[in-house]
């Protein structure tokens, strides 16, 4: 199952406290108490595993090392160390205290969730002329800590969607080789799945229907996967009883969810079209047709159709 959606709760370490202490080296005087160490913070990080969330799915609380404490003789405590946590690329990371937001948009990024706490000074950085024998020191500040809300949005080129069963997970693996669960039910898709058309990354969305944009069904969990998507390939099964009435329902639930979505590049296809005899696929592409008049009908089973499709992804491949 996909994890697309936790909080968890992040502590960073505090600061150790410095040191009281006085030389201990004969004919030498004076302070030589150590600054505490810094505590340790909290990174997040991007990687390529769509599934990196689900290590919250049970451990979701992570407190770090707290800087150890100065010590005598000049000694500083050591710092603590800092925790990585790694998560997909394309997670948008809330703080939930302060409602700021950070995304991860590429492998590697690295974002600092939570700061370790400051050690404080020992003796030896209160000495003065007037001072020679300090006895101050500071303790360390304490390690930010928050609640965290993890939130992955897919970072796709090509997002496939359409009403369950229109075809979405056959086209992906036909063009990339990907391996989604292919059967002839509806919602035989229930998480999203992403396919590499050489360097163009296909996602097929779970099957939308009427309503998903306020929750109904497999909803608006999967509709913020298409948000980032930069084209949109809309599959009308020729199966369907109302062609018109799918890609309308499928268009208003884009609509609702996000205007910026609803006008992202749409490419309009008639898929299953080898399950339909010749003379009512005719009158078929023609309704979808006056819907988007670059609508083409595309089988899995059919080689030119298929290049077809691929003709359109080398175009944006090329314009990326």
């Amino acid at each position: 199952m996909l994890i697309d959606d936790v909080t968890i709760r992040i502590k960073a370490g505090d600061g150790g406290r410095g040191s009281v202490s006085f030389n201990k080296n004969l004919m030498a005087l004076g302070p030589a108490g150590g600054d505490g160490g810094d505590g340790g913070s909290v990174y997040f990080e991007g990687i390529s595993d769509l599934n990196a969330l689900a290590q919250f799915r049970h451990k979701k609380v992570f407190f770090m090392k707290h800087g150890e404490y100065g010590r005598g003789q000049f000694k500083d405590g050591a710092d603590g160390e800092d925790l990585i946590l790694k998560v997909p690329v394309g997670t948008v990371i809330h703080i939930v205290e302060t409602g700021e937001s950070q995304e991860i948009m590429h492998t590697k990024d690295r974002v600092l969730a939570a700061k370790g706490g400051l050690g404080g000074r020992g003796n030896f950085k209160f000495r003065s002329p007037t001072n020679t024998s300090p006895t101050q020191f500071q303790v360390g500040t304490p390690g930010e800590a928050f609640t965290i809300r993890l939130e992955l949005k897919l970072i796709a080129d090509v997002g496939l969607v359409g009403m369950p069963n229109a075809g979405k997970s056959s086209l992906l693996n036909e063009l990339t080789g990907a391996r989604s669960k292919v059967a002839n039910y509806p919602f035989t898709t229930l998480e999203p799945s992403l396919g590499a058309y050489y360097e163009l990354i296909l996602a097929d969305i779970p099957g939308l229907i009427e309503g998903a944009s306020h929750g109904k069904g497999l909803g608006i969990k999967f509709l913020k996967h298409i948000e980032r998507t930069k084209t949109i390939f809309h599959l009308i099964s020729a199966e369907s009883e109302d062609l018109v009435r799918d890609y309308k329902i499928i268009r208003k639930e884009l609509e609702t969810y996000s205007k910026e979505l609803a006008k992202k590049p749409e490419y309009v296809f008639l898929s299953k079209s080898d399950m339909i005899p010749p003379k009512e696929m005719k009158a078929k592409i023609a309704a979808v047709k006056k819907l988007n008049k670059d609508a083409i009908a595309i089988s899995i089973h059919d080689e030119d159709a298929l290049e077809k499709v691929k003709g359109i992804l080398n175009k944006i491949k090329a314009e990326k």
